[in-house]
């Protein structure tokens, strides 16, 4: 038996499977063409979790969940959200009458997909959306000349558009949203394909990737029949091509969040029928485009570009489907028409810092459907015509109107935003019905297994999407009529609206089924493949969406590396011949699983024996603790001794028989940090030492608990400080001492840990002050060693806290350090506004941004700088810490500094500031209590900013 040991490659056992086919009489009754049951037995070899029907000689005969067979011929394969892992075997070419492929929604499923599926000349449909796929798109799907839909979207490729798509004349639908593509779009130059010859292409959704150059004019031309036209979120310079005015049949066109410049063609209102136009976070140029009979508008954002300043146009109120227009930041005067507030379906008006003025006037004849009128920062004096509604908000604050003697705190001081109510699809009253915790209460008032996601929309047509139930009721009703044409046993549930940061609108949708607690694996497929091949129709209101779905996990039963193939009609020989694969495949199972389970030991330490099933590190320097020790010197775990609390649990003071104060955070029960994340965080306390890093006293993991021990940290977390909440006040300097202590943590795990370690989780609440306010990372159960990769860069499952994320590794999931160079970009703004990263809607980095842009200069500044840094009334550095705070969220790692140059920055910073970077502690240590703040930064206190020595000084009202 010694040759169990040997590695056997699988092209050969299927080569010895192959021959035995060919020497046998197959049954008469066989349902599938032996090369093709081959090919789908090879393909489903590289898979785990694959569905456990696939089991027997006959796919087709044996009823495989997911196929669908004509003439003994695989035609379909359909298997979107089975939670399969693996690759995409190059034997899928083997499947020559395959007309549709869907294996989307398995997050598992990567590696390159294979070029042979360029010899599937039949295949109609490919859809491998919400996978891993990596790499290139290959050029040889350009041979699928039958080809109408291809969605390739949120995986993450790179590389090119191959220009070869061209081919694809019958091309209806072309996504690869979410990825790494970069490069320009490829045009036909006569001996070259492009993407210009697709002209019954109706949908190009390039959105949130790295295309770059212009977009090229001859894309658009009159013989094209565009519907969708999303390049949002790519690197696009140059002008809008004015060719674009030639396809007068696109609905919907995003252009913004690229590079974009110069005016907009004047011919853009030959898109009578477009719904939706986004050109916003530009720079555009020359007069504010002329909207007049685009009358199908109903959503309109061309806010933060660089127009001439221009008077009210006369079309803001000739638009009588508009729902929603933003137009902030353009420099825009004079008085707004009272018609523009009565248009029936307007729900939001938003123009902010322009130049109107005059009286707000809204009229008698208001639009029921209104609910916000946002022009703050502007220079209003008046008010006329406002009614007394509860549903309708007027934001003014930065307008002459609030300065005055009586003006209204409901319109000036405008509390934080709140979602009015999240809506929730209506559901009977069950009573006192308790299910499981694995399950959930369906609307048959039973405990069942949903199908859960997130369903997201590349466009809306309406803005109050926390109150406009009216859209959402029709929504549920499209899903339910198209589940019964399907004759699919589900009832859908929708919550939680709200819009992201890309400017897409998501909402949770469960689906619970309707006869049994749970779905069979054929009803999950059909039910995902519905998202994906976008079948179900919408309303109006809502855009092209996808469903980004939870893997479910509850299916029942074994999944074999190899089923059995083998049927009593085969001779002995085959069956010999299985067998001995069978016992070959299972040596080699168990070989992996040894080896895997050895390298899962070796990653945190030394294992202890003892008792039974033991799984403890002993590490160098750390203590285990009992948790009766920690029970006690808690005072068993008393709510007077809570310093914190998280979704991992609380963190208490404790004290030790030897005096010493620590923190111990105890992971709770259904605890968000699992059993590898604390191993993970013991390992790298361990390992690490540095005086900007908390230290690890010890832990426990007695009694299934799962606790870490810390040095004590008495002044609690920045957040706290810059929040007010911890009683510590930090001036300008100690804010950039700070700063500076927490970027030289970093650095240590970047490039002087062994390995190098990534943080992934940098923030604000995960940085530690202690008694002379130095700062000390904390957190590391997300962080990632950086072992023997020389790139520096991990592709892992995307880890970390809204806000703080780095989009280019939300994107492509890949990890470098350039990731916590963002989160502690993010940190750094954080530290002079106060401000948390993501609040009411609003993104600090983007508000900074805009401010800056808006004046050219820091004066943009004046409402977001924190007014407890405006100790003294100067702040010294101040650009040069901007500046590189906006070069660390940069949104490609590229072009961000490394964290040992952002330290030196700082450093550079404080010696402008007249203070010693290597000094840990100075007199101007920080005071406690918003009482010893002897200064506090007016509301109408200005910004100069003179230049060099890049000093910014507050000037004081008068």
């Amino acid at each position: 038996m010694g040759f169990l040991h040997q590695e056997l490659n699988l092209k050969c056992l299927l080569l010895l499977l192959n021959l035995n086919f060919c020497t046998l009489n197959v049954s008469a009754e066989t349902q599938t063409t032996t090369s093709e049951a081959l090919a789908l037995y090879s393909i489903s070899s590289y898979w785990q979790n694959k569905p456990t029907s696939w089991v027997g000689s006959d796919p087709c005969g044996n009823n495989w969940v997911g196929l669908n067979c004509s003439n003994l011929h695989i035609k379909k394969i359909i298997l979107p959200g089975l939670n399969i892992k693996g690759t995409l075997s190059e034997d899928i070419q083997n499947l020559t009458e395959l007309v549709h492929l869907d294996l989307s929604s398995n997050r598992g499923l990567g590696g390159q997909i294979p070029r042979t599926i360029g010899n599937l000349v039949k295949l109609r449909r490919l859809i491998l959306f919400g996978c891993s796929f990596s790499g290139s798109i290959p050029p040889e799907l350009g041979m699928l000349k039958s080809l109408i839909f291809l969605s390739v979207g949120s995986n993450r490729l790179n590389g090119s558009i191959p220009r070869e798509i061209g081919n694809l004349t019958s091309l209806f639908f072309f996504d690869i949203t979410w990825n790494n593509i970069s490069g320009s779009i490829p045009i036909s130059n006569g001996i070259n394909l492009g993407l210009d010859l697709l002209t019954e292409c109706q949908h190009l959704h390039f959105g949130n990737n790295n295309l770059s150059g212009s977009i090229p004019a001859e894309l658009f031309h009159s013989e094209m029949i565009l519907d969708h036209v999303l390049f949002d979120h790519n690197q696009f310079t140059g002008r809008i091509p004015p060719t674009l005015g030639l396809v007068t049949t696109i609905t919907a066109l995003r252009l913004d969040r690229n590079r974009l410049t110069e005016a907009v063609p004047s011919n853009l209102n030959n898109l009578t029928i477009l719904g939706e136009l986004q050109i916003n976070d530009n720079q555009l140029s020359g007069p504010l485009p002329n909207l007049t009979g685009m009358n199908a508008l109903a959503y309109v954002d061309m806010s933060n570009n660089l127009f001439d300043q221009s008077h009210i146009p006369p079309w803001f109120s000739t638009l009588m489907n508009l729902t929603t227009l933003k137009l902030n930041n353009l420099l825009i005067s004079g008085v707004l028409p009272t018609s523009l507030f009565s248009i029936p379906s307007m729900q939001a008006v938003q123009l902010r810092f322009n130049l109107i003025n005059g009286t707000l006037d809204l009229g008698s004849e208001l639009s029921t459907n209104l609910t916000l009128v946002d022009v703050r920062e502007n220079r209003i004096q008046t008010m006329a015509n406002v009614p007394n509604r509860d549903n309708l908000h007027i934001q003014l604050d930065g307008n002459f109107y609030c300065n005055q003697p009586g003006a209204s705190a409901q319109y000036c001081n405008v509390p934080p935003e709140s979602n009015p109510s999240s809506y929730v699809t209506p559901s009977p009253n069950c009573g006192n019905l308790v299910c499981p915790s694995d399950q959930q209460e369906s609307p048959k008032c039973s405990c069942s297994y949903p199908l859960e996601g997130k369903l997201v929309f590349r466009f809306i047509a309406f803005s109050n999407i926390y109150t406009n139930f009216t859209y959402y009721t029709a929504l549920e009703i499209a899903l339910y009529k198209t589940f019964q044409q399907f004759q699919l046993p589900a009832i859908p549930i929708l919550r939680n609206p709200k819009m992201d940061i890309y400017n897409y609108f998501d909402i949770d949708l469960s689906m619970f089924p309707s006869n049994t607690d749970r779905f069979s694996q054929a009803e999950v497929a059909q039910l995902t493949n519905l998202f994906t091949n976008t079948t179900i129709s919408q309303p109006d209101a809502f855009g092209p969406y996808y469903l980004d779905a939870v893997p479910y996990p509850t299916f029942q039963g074994k999944y074999l590396l190899f089923p059995n193939f083998l049927v009593p009609a085969i001779v002995g020989g085959f069956a010999a011949a299985a067998l001995i694969v069978g016992l070959l495949t299972f040596a080699l199972c168990q070989r992996r699983k040894a080896r895997k389970a050895k390298e899962l030991s070796r990653r945190f330490g030394v294992w202890t024996t003892s008792g039974s099933g033991s799984d403890i590190p002993q590490l160098k320097g750390s203590r285990l603790f009992t948790f009766g020790e920690l029970k006690k010197c808690t005072n068993n775990f008393a709510e007077a001794s809570i310093l914190g609390s998280g979704g991992y649990g609380k963190v208490y003071r404790g004290l030790l028989d030897d005096g010493k104060l620590v923190a111990v955070k105890r992971a709770q029960e259904g605890s968000l940090q699992g059993g590898q994340e604390f191993k993970t965080e013991i390992e790298m306390l361990s390992r690490v030492h540095h005086r900007n890093l908390v230290s690890l006293v010890g832990f426990c993991s007695d009694q299934n608990e799962q606790i870490l021990v810390y040095e004590y940290i008495p002044n609690g977390t920045l957040r706290d400080s810059l929040s007010g909440k911890s009683g510590v006040y930090l001036d300008w300097k100690n804010r950039l001492r700070v700063a500076l202590g927490a970027a030289r943590g970093l650095t240590y795990l970047h490039e002087l840990a062994n390995p190098r370690i990534i943080h992934r989780d940098v923030k604000s609440n995960n940085i530690l002050l202690d008694h002379h306010l130095n700062a000390k990372v904390s957190d590391f159960g997300l962080c990632k060693p950086l072992r023997d990769d020389k790139k520096g860069c991990i592709t892992t499952q995307v880890k970390g806290t809204m806000g703080y994320l780095d989009p280019e590794y939300y994107t492509t999931q890949h990890l470098t350090e350039k990731s916590d160079v963002y989160s502690f970009g993010v940190v750094l703004l954080e530290i002079v506004t106060a401000r948390k990263p993501l609040e009411r809607g609003r993104y600090v980095v983007g508000d900074v941004r805009n401010a800056i842009s808006r004046s050219r200069d820091l004066q943009g500044l004046n409402e977001l700088l924190d007014p407890g840094i405006c100790h003294n009334g100067s702040l010294p550095g101040i650009k040069r810490y901007i500046d590189l705070a906006l070069k660390c969220v940069e949104e490609f790692s590229s072009e961000r500094p490394r964290m040992s140059e952002v330290a030196k920055e700082i450093e550079n910073i404080m010696v402008l500031a007249g203070m010693n970077p290597n000094i840990a502690s100075e007199t101007t240590s920080a005071s406690f209590g918003a009482a010893n703040k002897s200064f506090s930064c007016d509301d109408d206190a200005s910004f100069e900013y003179s230049g060099e020595p890049y000093s910014l000084r507050i000037v004081l009202p008068k």
